[in-house]
């Protein structure tokens, strides 16, 4: 049923959960994974001189979804990896049409209120938009 299923990572955690979840589904029907990590360059709302080191973040990004790959290989061969840069939640949701992806599953932090209101939820963001069904999960806070 699920062929092919997108990972949404900021390699935490939980998102960690999240890929183990989709390694079961992935296993019973004989899918593939593809593992995904977008970054985000903040943009300059303070001085128009200010400028992100770009390099230094797409460096970044790619060095540690390689290392994720590398490790996720060893528990699924059937991975690959895509680096993307731009609005977290919405490229997951362009990623996955382009890709024809049939599932994503991602981790949800579970933020409550203030936290909540002010970093947004990415999470979210993808189960209202996308068009495949979207499996959540988190870890339960003590």
């Amino acid at each position: 049923m699920f062929q092919h299923i997108l990972v949404p990572t900021d390699f935490d955690e939980h998102a960690s959960r999240a890929f183990d979840a989709a390694v079961s589904l992935a296993q019973k029907f004989d899918g593939k994974i593809t593992l995904l990590h977008v970054y985000q360059i903040p943009p300059s709302i303070y001085s128009s001189d200010l400028a992100w080191p770009t390099e230094q973040l797409a460096a970044a990004a790619k060095k540690s979804l390689a290392d994720a790959l590398a490790k996720a290989q060893r528990t699924f061969p059937r991975i690959e990896s895509l680096l993307e840069v731009g609005s977290p939640g919405e490229t997951i949701v362009n990623v996955a049409n382009k890709t024809q992806a049939d599932l994503i599953v991602m981790a949800t932090h579970g933020r409550r209120g203030l936290s909540r209101a002010l970093l947004g939820s990415v999470t979210e963001k993808v189960v209202r938009l996308a068009h495949q069904p979207v499996l959540t999960v988190s870890i339960k806070h003590d």
